[in-house]
């Protein structure tokens, strides 16, 4: 599992961003995010908001459990539009996306 730290420095390398890059988005000190990345410090949740809408991940990815990135700000947007809509509508868009996954994987093996 990996901590905060770790999760930081590899959005944030997958991005090819430097600490400084970073530290400008998020309005941190680039010092201070390589203090968080080798898990030195840990931030406040606040400071912990700011750098996950800077890496545009979730702040669940970055302080949760879990070592899989799920989902990334755009993704989780059009979920939630998915599931703001009648249930109709929902069940055929979901349907199609489960027989596109299933295709998909297919192609993939």
């Amino acid at each position: 599992m990996r901590t905060f730290g770790q999760k930081v420095a590899y959005c944030r390398k997958d991005k090819k961003m430097s600490q400084a890059d970073l530290g400008k988005l998020s309005g941190i000190s680039g010092d201070i995010i390589g203090k968080y990345e080798r898990d030195e410090m840990k931030p406040s949740i606040d400071t912990a908001k700011k750098l996950s809408d800077a890496l545009e991940v979730s702040l669940d990815y970055l302080v949760g459990d879990g070592d899989l990135k799920v989902l990334d700000k755009k993704t989780l947007q059009r979920l939630e539009d998915i599931d703001k809509l009648p249930d109709i509508d929902r069940q055929n868009i979901l349907y199609t996306l489960d027989n596109l996954i299933k295709a998909a994987k297919l192609k993939a093996i």
